[in-house]
């Protein structure tokens, strides 16, 4: 007991005091993740919003083919990026294994059929009749869709956060596509493997203090 509560009171002192190091991967971790979610929201939405409102050939077998998405574990994602991006892959000549615009892409993967899923449920619930009064009252496009994503709100801030805890959480595609490098591409979950496995817990605990405060607010923010 005496070396847990002197771990923690240990890694307490790394999140209090400033430690640049910790911050700075926990910065990466922000940054990464909010760049995906920021890039992967408006077309997700945009399909959720068709897979609701537009009945055409394929709508249920794209529906399948996201909920099958939804299952698809991280490591899978990365491991997928990691040879379209490796030296002898299709995409290899980019040069992005290794970078935070790779982990950007996996993540974003790992968003996507989150939001699509969440989107459209939160748009089934919604009032149809919304939608159809606009275009009814000859609301242009933009402004109809406004409306009903007013509408569905609340369900689609609930997609955004739930997407937004999911990958900012997951270890397995930016350890494969960021390669933990130091400064770089090593952010919270990275690096609490990386500490956990070298048996230094001080810092793997105040990050996880940090994905436990995270949790709670994206927590509270759902009631």
């Amino acid at each position: 007991m005496g070396t847990l509560s002197d771990t923690t009171l240990a890694a307490l002192n790394l999140l209090f005091s400033g430690n640049a190091e910790l911050w700075e991967i926990i910065a990466i971790s922000f940054r990464v993740s909010g760049v995906a979610i920021l890039i992967a929201t408006p077309p997700a939405l945009l399909v959720a919003f068709l897979l609701t409102y537009k009945r055409f050939p394929g709508r249920r077998l794209l529906i399948s083919i996201n909920s099958t998405f939804l299952s698809i574990p991280a490591v899978v994602i990365g491991l997928t990026f990691f040879i379209l991006l490796s030296r002898q892959g299709p995409l290899g000549e980019w040069k992005l294994l290794f970078t935070q615009t790779a982990m950007v892409l996996g993540q974003i993967a790992l968003a996507f059929p989150i939001l699509v899923a969440m989107g459209h449920s939160a748009l089934q619930a919604a009032d149809r009749s919304a939608w159809e009064t606009a275009r009814t009252l000859g609301t242009n496009l933009m402004r109809a869709l406004f409306t009903i994503m007013r509408e569905a709100r609340f369900g689609l801030m609930a997609a955004f956060l739930a997407a937004f805890g999911r990958i900012i959480a997951e270890v397995g595609a930016s350890m494969m596509l960021g390669g933990n490098i130091l400064h770089y591409t090593r952010n919270i979950p990275t690096a609490i493997a990386l500490e956990s496995s070298k048996g230094e817990f001080a810092q793997g605990i105040a990050l996880g203090l940090v994905l436990l405060t995270l949790a709670f607010t994206l927590n509270a923010l759902f009631k």
